[in-house]
């Protein structure tokens, strides 16, 4: 991170991950292609499905298990529905009637339900740790003795250990094949480790000492080459088990919006309780006073019976919320592991969900992070297409991302056929060195350099269909000594950058033309990359009265915006939240992507400090900021940060600072954990309305149909026309019990979320779930009084 990583190569030519690829993927491999089943926790995901049968009936012994008040404790509402139940219960074994069992099989199935809501949310964590577990494997480390850092590995004794008894600031060799044994950093060597079994990727990655992709995870594979690793983790604490005991909610600990809500919800139940308690004495008054009302199995000369009293609390308190609170929270922790992404705390992903300012790194999360060729600008009187062609047999050879990004601007533009290599059968391509800083091809005598030969032929076409270009070993002929010796160079051909393309111009007798210089400069400016295109053409084959050196034009390369990102952004913004770009880039370059990617604000030529301060200004201004992060420089601003998200390839300082990290290593994804966030806020949010006002709606139904008998007023508020007492106080009951199982694939999926600012998020929610709370009881009751009122007894 930081200026020193957003620094342009000084070539113009460096060599980043190639396209389509994130930084640290081995090139030639399908950097998007999953295994057949994905990561363990994925491939647990689509045998479960949301809502699958057979994990029901795996959490109902589980659900049943939660019946203990010593676990209940911690949820007041369903405390209080349990303790009603088991009342119940004796009142029902003491005084049997119909009435009075239905109603405590449907209290327990109420207390059931809500078990069964939070342990299928857990099983869905817990077929995921399972399937992690298989992942580890009892591994074998070779621990180095008297190593140290900086000296040949050769010169050290290598002892075998178990993985388990590996200990804080060990050093473990891992050669191709191995399976590294603990989380650690590389301190010698560089190679590619597959770590699908974390990440679900096939690809395979580079991880090399030195930088801010040294960092590496126990259980994942060495391809190739030979590593030294530092373990930076105890036994017991790798990512691995840390995902283990999140995702089977183990570690879950409430966060502060749950603890407050349970405070608000058990206020509503001592309210309700309160409510309930006042109809006791109102009931026995009324009775009195009207003692020819004859007695029914709700209201007695006794007043209200105990059953019913239980059965109206449990109606009115706020079940609903109180019963799907744990499984929303697990259910978005559960969602972020679904996305790779770990989570360290669930206060962390409730802080996405409130976040105001999000920092973005420029490279990889507003850019591809790689330079592509957007322009062929052509000087004096070459044409447009001699410059791309120029261009592109420059490039043939070039694997960097900007070298096939010529290639392919060449072929769209101007229409010119991308060869291989291999088709210019008298070519010797001249390969990017640092020293150069230019690369290029020189074209032999009988090789044409126009795109296709003339006669249609091309000359590496030979009768017997061998390729005259290269030798069995796949090496250029041209490159042998002798043929080097007698080889006429026709056309050699330089890209690069421009004070080494010029100066070899001038080297070999050319002209610098007017213009050119400014053209750089004028590129440079605003935030591109330019690379000179120059030509030396033999004399013997030299056009009269032209230079036989000459500039031909500049290339101009540009970090590209990400497709949608402009978008994405005015998403947020419509949100509330502010982002800001990051970058090493000069102010000027700085400005010119942020205008274009639709970033509210950037900060240029970023140093570690800067990030730090910017986050410290942005909260004392009551903000809450998330940023991304890989490097040890990083490790500060991470830690500061209400939200930091390190990146899996960064170093062990950036995972332990930050309070996510993102097995992918996507900075863009920290868009996606943000939303997530304010799903989980939104839901949780969108339930609580909507059993407030289911509660609302059911007192109303309720007493209407208790006391008409009594009062006779009342009868004009039983809107639904409920058949008898019983049945509508049995009616509550069931659709009490029966809601919360409807809702709990709202609550493990989320409520749909869509960009809008609170005030509309709130108008939307009031709308739906609070006027749905008001109208679902009064439909869900009557539905159900329908069937009650056929029982016999009721």
């Amino acid at each position: 991170m930081g200026k020193g990583m957003e620094t342009p190569d000084k070539s113009g030519e460096g060599t980043p991950a190639a396209p389509g690829t994130t930084p640290g993927t081995v090139p030639g491999t399908a950097p998007g292609a999953h295994r057949a089943s994905g990561t363990p926790h994925r491939a647990a995901r689509r045998a479960g499905g949301l809502f699958d049968p057979a994990q029901l009936v795996r959490s109902l012994p589980e659900a049943a298990r939660k019946l203990n008040p010593r676990t209940l404790w911690r949820n007041p509402v369903m405390l209080v529905v349990e303790i009603g139940a088991v009342f119940s219960t004796i009142l029902a074994i003491t005084d049997p009637d119909v009435f009075a069992w239905l109603t405590v099989v449907w209290l327990w199935l109420t207390v059931l339900f809500a078990n069964l809501a939070e342990a299928v949310a857990e099983g869905r964590g817990k077929a995921q740790a399972d399937s992690l577990r298989r992942t580890r494997t009892d591994t074998v480390a070779r621990r180095l003795v008297g190593w140290r850092e900086g000296g040949p590995v050769d010169a050290a004794r290598a002892e075998r250990v178990p993985a388990p008894a590996l200990v804080l600031g060990d050093h473990v060799v891992v050669e191709a094949g191995e399976i590294i044994p603990g989380d650690g950093d590389v301190v010698a060597g560089v190679a590619s480790v597959d770590e699908s079994a974390i990440t679900g990727e096939s690809a395979p990655v580079i991880r090399e000492s030195g930088g801010d992709r040294s960092s590496v995870t126990g259980g994942t594979k060495v391809l190739s080459d030979q590593i030294v690793v530092r373990i930076t983790q105890k036994p017991g604490e790798s990512f691995i088990d840390k995902m283990i005991r999140l995702v089977e909610g183990a570690s879950r600990q409430k966060t502060p919006n749950e603890i407050a809500l349970n405070i608000l919800l058990a206020s509503l139940t001592i309210v309700f309780l309160l409510a309930v308690a006042t109809l006791q004495p109102l009931a026995i008054f009324s009775k009195a006073q009207q003692p020819g009302v004859g007695d029914t199995s709700a209201l007695d000369a006794h007043g209200v019976t105990g059953i019913v009293l239980v059965a109206l609390v449990v109606c009115l308190i706020p079940t609903t919320i109180g019963a799907l609170l744990s499984a929303i929270g697990i259910a978005g922790m559960d969602r972020l592991v679904q996305r790779n992404v770990l989570a360290m705390s669930g206060r962390a992903v409730e802080a996405a969900g409130d976040v105001n300012t999000l920092l973005l790194d420029k490279t990889g999360t507003i850019t591809l992070g790689n330079r592509q060729a957007s322009d062929f600008l052509p000087v004096g009187s070459v044409t447009p297409d001699l410059l791309a062609d120029a261009a592109q047999l420059s490039s043939l050879a070039d694997e960097t991302p900007e070298g096939r990004s010529i290639v392919v601007l060449a072929k769209e533009r101007h229409g010119l056929r991308a060869r291989g290599p291999g088709e210019l059968g008298h070519a010797r391509f001249v390969p990017f060195t640092a020293q150069t800083r230019m690369s290029g091809v020189d074209l032999i005598d009988g090789e044409d350099e126009t795109n296709g030969a003339p006669d249609g032929q091309n000359q590496a076409d030979t009768p017997d269909g061998q390729d005259q270009a290269h030798t069995p070993d796949g090496q250029n002929r041209a490159h042998t000594p002798d043929s080097q010796d007698r080889a006429h160079v026709r056309r050699a051909i330089r890209k690069g950058a421009s004070g080494a393309v010029l100066h070899w111009v001038r080297e070999e007798g050319g002209t610098i033309p007017a213009g050119v210089l400014e053209l750089v400069d004028e590129i440079a400016a605003t935030g591109g990359t330019p690379l000179v295109v120059a030509e030396k053409v033999s004399p013997a084959l030299g056009r009269p009265g032209k230079p036989t050196t000459r500039v031909l034009g500049v290339i101009q390369l540009k970090d590209v915006v990400k497709q949608g990102m402009r978008e994405r952004f005015a998403e947020l913004r419509a949100m509330g939240i502010r982002t800001v770009m990051i970058t090493g880039d000069n102010p000027l370059t700085a400005r010119a992507i942020a205008d274009e990617a639709g970033v509210d604000d950037f900060l240029a030529e970023a140093t570690p400090e800067d990030k730090m301060a910017l986050i410290q200004r942005e909260q004392r201004g009551g903000a809450l900021v998330a940023m991304t992060g890989d490097g040890t420089n990083d490790a500060p601003a991470l830690a500061q940060a209400d939200v930091g998200v390190a990146m899996n390839t960064g170093t062990s300082a950036a995972k332990e600072a930050g309070n996510m990290v993102d097995l992918d290593s996507n900075p863009t994804k920290l868009i996606e954990i943000v939303e997530i966030g304010k799903q989980l806020l939104i839901t949780r949010g969108a339930l609580t309305t909507f059993s407030i006002a289911n509660d609302v709606a059911k007192y109303f139904a309720i007493i209407p149909a208790m006391f008409a008998g009594i009062y006779g007023g009342l009868d004009k508020l039983n809107i639904m026309r409920l058949s008898s007492p019983e049945s509508a106080i049995l009616s509550a009951v069931i659709f009490n019990a029966l809601i919360i199982i409807a809702l709990v694939p709202l609550a493990l999926r989320g409520v749909r979320y869509r960009p809008a600012s609170a005030s509309a998020m709130l108008r939307r929610n009031l709308l739906v779930y609070g006027v749905g709370g008001l109208i679902a009881p009064f439909l869900g009751i009557k539905l159900v009084d329908l069937f009650v009122q056929f029982i016999p007894g009721i």
